[in-house]
């Protein structure tokens, strides 16, 4: 697998991660957040989690999608190395 083949696979795993971080994002928005049966709560994933992993993902979205169209990853290691001469 080359590598803008592996930027894609992974652009398309961030698309689908942050599609349900979206869709959990409007059931804690319209109240499905937590719910009590009998004795036992649940609680789902808290607001402003769902808000930091969303900033998180379409962060890398971006990442990715800039490496796919200019074959550069912004990740690139440059080492500098100082000679006394």
């Amino acid at each position: 697998m080359g590598r803008r083949e592996r930027i894609q696979a992974q652009l398309n795993l961030v698309n689908q991660r942050l599609e349900m971080y979206y869709k959990a994002e409007a059931a804690v928005l319209i109240g499905a957040q937590s719910y009590q049966m009998g004795q036992k709560q649940i609680t789902r994933a808290t607001l402003p989690s769902l808000q930091n992993q969303i900033q998180e993902l379409e962060r890398r979205k971006e990442e990715l999608e800039t490496a796919l169209a200019t074959g550069a990853d912004k990740r690139k290691a440059v080492r500098v190395l100082f000679r006394d001469l």
